[in-house]
């Protein structure tokens, strides 16, 4: 039988893996860091409302696993503003190379522990898991993905095991951001030929095993959730992006200062797009912090 996690991780972090060459998703796709810096002024209210929640520490961590290229780090870095900056650490998490990146600690597994906000932006989808064909038995299959004869799908167990790994680090908050899929939409067979997919120079292409390009999956953030436990929330980015400010909305002006804010708003618009990067789920728990005081009650998230 074929071992399809194990091939799928050597192919993105063994010697001649992906991501282990030093490839970056922004020379693949396009992902909401690359799009400006609204993402990051989203996190940054974010941030600002556990740090509260923390009672101001003296240090504040943001923590970014699967940093990439570091545009994310890069832009809470030099966006935060006032006490929150001058106590903030950023940390940068990823298997790649390490990257010059000013202000940003570069490291390749997770700290021991972090006061402040974890985020893992567009990174479980990228933590392999076992690729299957129905019928099958499996305790977490029967679940959360029950497959019938000829569906495929994939066993999130492991995206479960590390999510929950990463949260039991965190006082504050964690925030996994992410395209992925619910159990009443896989029970209803919206996902029978599974969502497992390759990428490379901005394309789809066939999945192949030999390091060549991207493999995704899409996140059973619904499985991810309930195993990290707690108290958390999953919502669309679209709704969390209004929820922390970012509705693009463009007030009277003139030249270059409408100019500014229509720029700004198509950009916010890209980010919480139906069908595009706004149908992304934000799960988010809060540690010492209720979810509650991050953000007010919206409506759950359907991909």
């Amino acid at each position: 039988m074929v071992d399809s996690e194990a091939l799928w991780r050597k192919a993105l972090y063994g010697p001649s893996g992906f991501f282990t060459r030093g490839a970056v998703p922004a020379d693949h796709f396009r992902t909401a860091p690359l799009v400006g810096p609204e993402l990051a002024e989203a996190l940054l209210v974010l941030l600002d409302r556990v740090d509260f929640g923390l009672g101001r520490p003296a240090r504040l961590d943001f923590v970014d696993v699967g940093a990439g290229g570091g545009e994310l780090s890069a832009t809470v870095r030099s966006m935060a503003s006032g006490s929150l900056a001058a106590r903030l650490a950023v940390t940068a998490v990823d298997v790649g190379p390490s990257r010059s990146v000013p202000g940003v600690r570069w490291t390749s597994s997770l700290p021991s522990s972090v006061c402040g906000l974890l985020v893992g932006h567009e990174w479980l989808d990228a933590v392999p898991c076992p690729l299957v064909t129905g019928p099958l038995s499996d305790p977490w299959l029967d679940r959360w993905w029950p497959v019938g004869a000829g569906e495929q799908a994939e066993v999130g167990a492991p995206r479960d095991a590390v999510w929950a790994d990463a949260v039991s680090r965190v006082r504050g908050a964690a925030l996994a951001i992410d395209y992925g899929h619910v159990l009443a939409d896989r029970e209803a067979g919206r996902y029978a030929s599974g969502t497992f997919a390759a990428y490379r120079d901005g394309r789809r292409v066939e999945p192949v095993f030999d390091g060549s390009c991207d493999l995704t999956a899409h996140v059973a953030l619904d499985a991810c959730a309930a195993a990290a436990g707690g108290d958390w929330v999953l919502v669309s980015q679209r709704d969390a992006l209004a929820a922390l400010g970012m509705v693009g909305t463009v007030d009277a002006g003139v030249g270059l200062e409408w100019l500014t804010a229509a720029e700004r708003a198509s950009r916010i618009a890209e980010l919480r797009a139906e069908g595009g990067l706004g149908s992304f789920g934000w799960l988010l728990h809060g540690m010492d912090v209720p979810v509650s005081s991050l953000l007010p009650p919206l409506p759950p998230w359907r991909p």
